[in-house]
């Protein structure tokens, strides 16, 4: 799963997530537990049986509504931002939100952080970021500034829809992004997708999670390879595997039977 990506596209992205999988089950193979970057949670809980397909597409249709429509355009920005520490970054927000809102989004690696807030403290907080002596300050072309407070409206909103939506119990353990925990329980799915939307994703703190609970080898599924090299970054000696297309469905196979 990508992690930037139009609002629009994001049903279509947990398609081919789902569709990767089935290809997957339809040669025995499972996971033990799960995990999804942002969007990507979704899929992990179709994965798992805590939400039909069809019922996923619904949300997550109405979730990406909810956020294009949760910050006027033009207000929003996220920039990922190369080479500091998380703690570098924290500060870093910190000193900028005299611009305006801005906080870490997505702990994607050691050095690896994206921000999100509104555009004139995301400008700043890349200011201080350089000054700071980071490699690279990237501009992501994406069109709400995801997991950070300006996304509450859009929560709120999902809240309704969570609370009606049919959920069961998972059948293995989600590590959540807003945690870094394993969760299984209905209330406690609803709860992480409610608070996913204004809090930042813990990637690292998650594939770390899984490792120290004995994972050694992770499959990514869904259009791209993203993951894989957020994972194979931070689980060092893992097996790194994926399913995008027929050929890449047929590798995974071989390395899973060998």
């Amino acid at each position: 799963m990508a992690l930037a990506y139009g609002l629009t596209s994001q049903p279509a992205l947990l398609a081919a997530g789902v569709a990767a999988l089935e290809a997957l089950r339809e040669e025995g193979i499972s996971p033990s537990v799960v995990a999804g970057h942002s969007l990507g949670e979704y899929t992990a809980i179709v994965a798992a049986g805590g939400m039909e397909f069809s019922e996923a597409l619904r949300t997550v249709r109405n979730r990406g509504r909810y956020m294009q429509e949760a910050v006027e355009p033009g207000r929003g920005a996220m920039a990922a931002i190369l080479g500091l520490t998380r703690p570098q970054v924290e500060e870093i927000c910190e000193k900028a939100k005299s611009s305006g809102t801005v906080s870490p989004a997505n702990i994607n690696g050691s050095i690896q952080i994206v921000i999100a807030g509104e555009k004139s403290a995301v400008e700043r907080a890349g200011e201080l970021a350089r000054d700071a002596g980071a490699k690279r300050v990237v501009p992501l072309a994406v069109s709400v500034p995801s997991h950070c407070s300006l996304m509450a409206p859009a929560a709120e909103r999902l809240r309704s829809d969570l609370k009606g939506a049919a959920l069961k119990d998972l059948r293995i353990p989600l590590v959540a992004n807003v945690h870094a925990k394993p969760i299984t329980r209905t209330d406690e799915i609803r709860e992480a997708l409610e608070r996913q939307l204004e809090n930042p994703v813990l990637w690292v703190d998650s594939v770390t999670r899984m490792t120290e609970e004995g994972v050694d080898t992770f499959v990514e599924v869904g259009p791209g390879t993203v993951l894989s090299g957020l994972v194979r970054r931070i689980a060092k000696g893992a097996r790194i595997l994926n399913v995008e297309d027929p050929e890449s469905l047929e590798s995974t196979l071989a390395a899973l039977k060998s």
